[in-house]
């Protein structure tokens, strides 16, 4: 390869990088859509997103909170929801025997709602987002 050619190739990939960098900054959620409430510090799937059947509901709230969860308009009972005393960390996912058995195709609405029990004085508050399952 000649002298000419080899700046083609660079000025070629140097474009190709620069287009793949604006599309994901033109792509990206912006900072305020990615924000959670105080004191939520995590929820999975996030809002918007498009997952699989196998789904959890993952909330994270600091040590000493108290988690209600909402699927669908449907609560879900207290002894049906996975807690993690050390981390905060609160799951659900549909089972069978469960209030919601598995998750249908389309969009599903959670409804989270937490208090402060431990360590402070009450702390309320409450979160809904939608997910999609393909």
């Amino acid at each position: 390869m000649n002298r000419r050619r080899y700046q083609v190739v660079i000025a070629s990939l140097s474009v190709a990088l620069a287009a793949v960098v604006g599309l994901v900054v033109l792509l990206q959620p912006d900072a305020e859509s990615r924000l959670l409430p105080e004191p939520l510090e995590a929820v999975f799937p996030l809002p918007g997103d498009a997952v699989v059947r196998q789904t959890a509901i993952e909330v994270d709230l600091p040590v000493g909170y108290m988690l209600e969860i909402e699927v669908d308009g449907i609560w879900i009972p207290p002894h049906e929801i996975g807690f993690t005393e050390g981390t905060g960390e609160f799951t659900w996912q549909p089972s069978p025997g469960s209030m919601v058995e598995f998750w249908a195709p389309g969009d599903h609405t959670v409804t989270i709602r937490w208090d402060r029990v431990a360590g402070g004085r009450p702390d309320p508050g409450e979160f809904t987002w939608r997910f999609r399952v393909f």
